[in-house]
């Protein structure tokens, strides 16, 4: 029986400011919105979140995680944000499983919560939050191949009508979000931008040349000023190791004055 997923890697914004009406998180508001009104009503969520890092891939599993406001200094009305969505641990143990049988070690955790990379986004996309959804972290090495690797694990979950959003962000430095923008900020960022879009919807590239540029993103343009730290870049690889095609969709948005990408994938197995 042949199964679709549908993969989406998202810029998520700073912490819960998309949900606080920040004029600098309008359009992003604005596409993720339009987003979710393009896509398919998923039956399940998977998110990797760029919030969540462990020495082994692990998956929340409870029944009905709570959420964790892992964020500094905002009013407090952003740590009074619900979203009571369930959890679906029959999906995580199959998620787990896919990750053993290729030779990944993973963990289960039925005691984690939900991190503002899920509930944040997900409240704007799908604000019932009545759908099922199961965390992933990233595995702290922060390692590109290891990531593509989980992806390609997740090819063998044999669940139709699955969403998987890689949330992280495609230009991650935090500095530079509040500094002054200035012409040399605004190349830097475009230039990678360009790069990223290129490697990821190219027609042209081979999937083995995709993966090579994924693997060392730290050779294109500006790579490391626009991710001083790669945790918020890692979801793409995970969402391309998944999909291992060109993504079919790419969305720019304009994120704190800076121009941020977000990739869509539709898969059949």
């Amino acid at each position: 029986m042949s199964t679709t997923t549908e993969v989406l890697f998202i810029s998520h914004g700073g912490g819960p400011m998309p949900l606080l009406g920040d004029p600098g998180h309008r359009e992003l508001v604005e596409k993720l919105t339009e987003i979710a009104g393009q896509l398919r009503r998923p039956s399940a969520i998977l998110v990797i979140s760029a919030h969540w890092e462990a020495a082994a891939p692990t998956i929340t599993s409870g029944a009905n995680p709570a959420l964790i406001y892992d964020y500094y200094g905002f009013p407090p009305e952003s740590y009074e944000i619900e979203y009571p969505c369930p959890g679906e641990p029959a999906l995580a143990r199959r998620v787990h499983q896919a990750l053993e049988q290729a030779g990944i070690p993973a963990r289960l955790d039925d005691r984690r919560g939900f991190d503002h990379g899920l509930f944040v986004p997900l409240k704007l996309m799908y604000p019932e939050a009545d759908i099922p959804c199961v965390q992933l972290s990233l595995v702290d090495s922060l390692d590109a191949a290891t990531h593509l690797a989980i992806g390609k694990a997740l090819r063998a979950l044999d669940t139709d009508n699955l969403l998987v959003i890689g949330s992280g962000f495609s230009f991650h430095n935090m500095q530079a979000f509040f500094a002054p923008s200035t012409p040399e900020i605004e190349a830097r960022n475009e230039a990678f931008e360009a790069w990223l879009e290129e490697t990821c919807a190219d027609t042209g590239i081979t999937e083995a040349q995709r993966a090579e540029r994924l693997v060392h993103w730290e050779r294109a343009p500006h790579a490391r000023f626009c991710h001083p730290r790669e945790e918020h870049l890692l979801p793409l690889h995970v969402c391309y190791g998944l999909a291992g095609q060109p993504s079919e969709t790419h969305v720019s948005a304009t994120v704190l004055g800076k121009r941020s990408g977000m990739f869509y994938w539709r898969v059949s197995r």
